[in-house]
């Protein structure tokens, strides 16, 4: 009897509801069943609940352990704390992970680059503990290390406090070696700052070189400075497969290689926890072009690839993948930010971009 996998779909913002469909076709299209349940969060939940995180939402994804989230709205500087970042500490989602991959078609500024980035998601200044500066709090925080410290901190300074924990730290990297081992990868590079920020980087990279040794012989490890690593990336980037970062370097790093690969549209994300996961296109919600069918799925739709190994559907996420590689390569039915101008008149919409990929997929199944 064919299984029934229940999702909790959230569409999101801008072009998520257009982007989350195709995902959702492509995925339909493929002969593995779902039981769709769609939710909503970010700006439509704050007009509708006065949240942007109802606890509907948060209790159907507990429910199903999956959810396919299309891009959120955060507001800069001002408004509500990222979505995304909520979903990921209510949910205990430490495991950020985000495949770059060269693909046929996409111009970038390299070919054959494969690596993965396995970002810590819950630790490092992403924790949100802040103090606002000339708060009666952020007084109290540097009236406190002032004692402690060389230099005092000036007492107009908004503070940031960054933890990295060992039980974080093992986490991550031992998640990082685990994915290698499942994937056939062959090397796990931890990356740290830890020459000067030598007590929260030095235990990433103390406990890094520690859980390693575990896997002598079955994974090759280094760790590297990220300043070091980011110019390896850009002059050698074949020579790195799976990088395991803190948050903040993660989150840098994770677009940087996506750059490498010719950008967020075609960067999928995974946000792992022990229990459930969320899978997500990592780039904006873009609200300019919301309801104009011009925005690029792909980055969508290689998330629900990344959605159906994570439930064993590994031949029908093998089929995706396979039928979106041949829609790039062709470079007919893409939309225009894939074409070799963005005012090529033969682009497609965000819907017929969909419809090419389940051509694809169905006649090669």
């Amino acid at each position: 009897m064919t299984r029934t996998h229940s999702v909790t779909l959230i569409p999101g913002d801008g072009i998520g509801p257009e982007v989350s469909d195709a995902a959702r076709r492509c995925l339909e299209a493929t002969g593995v069943r779902f039981a769709w349940d769609e939710q909503i969060a970010g700006e439509a939940a704050i007009e509708r609940f006065g949240t942007p995180l109802p606890a509907e939402t948060l209790a159907s994804v507990r429910r199903t352990h999956v959810a396919l989230k299309g891009p959120i709205t955060t507001p800069i500087g001002t408004g509500f704390r990222s979505v995304n970042v909520a979903l990921r500490k209510e949910l205990d989602l430490f495991a950020c992970v985000r495949p770059c991959r060269s693909y046929a078609g996409v111009r970038s500024p390299f070919q054959g680059v494969d690596l993965v980035i396995v970002r810590e998601n819950t630790e490092d200044l992403y924790a949100g503990i802040e103090f606002a500066a000339g708060s009666p709090d952020a007084a109290t925080v540097i009236g406190a290390i002032n004692p402690l410290i060389k230099q005092p901190l000036r007492l107009d300074s908004a503070i940031s406090i960054k933890p990295i924990s060992a039980f974080g730290s093992e986490r991550i990297v031992r998640y990082a070696f685990e994915y290698a081992l499942a994937h056939g990868r062959n090397k796990v590079t931890a990356v740290h700052k830890a020459n000067i920020m030598k007590c929260t980087d030095g235990l990433f990279m103390e406990t890094s070189r520690r859980v390693a040794k575990a896997y002598e012989g079955r994974v090759a490890f280094e760790d590297r400075l990220v300043d070091a690593t980011c110019m390896q990336l850009v002059l050698r980037p074949r020579e790195l497969d799976v990088l395991v970062l803190p948050n903040l370097y993660g989150d840098i790093l994770s677009d940087l290689c996506a750059g490498l690969v010719g950008g967020l549209g075609v960067a999928p994300g995974a946000n792992i926890g022990e229990t459930t996961a969320v899978f997500e296109a990592v780039h904006g919600s873009a609200p300019k072009y919301r309801g104009m069918n011009k925005a690029n799925p792909t980055a969508m739709i290689l998330s629900g690839v990344l959605l159906l190994e994570h439930v064993g559907e590994a031949d029908a996420a093998r089929r995706l993948e396979a039928a979106v590689r041949a829609v790039l390569a062709e470079g007919k039915a893409v939309t225009y930010d894939l074409k070799p101008t963005r005012e090529d008149p033969t682009a497609v919409g965000t819907s017929a971009m969909a419809d090419a990929i389940i051509t694809k997929l169905t006649a090669d199944s």
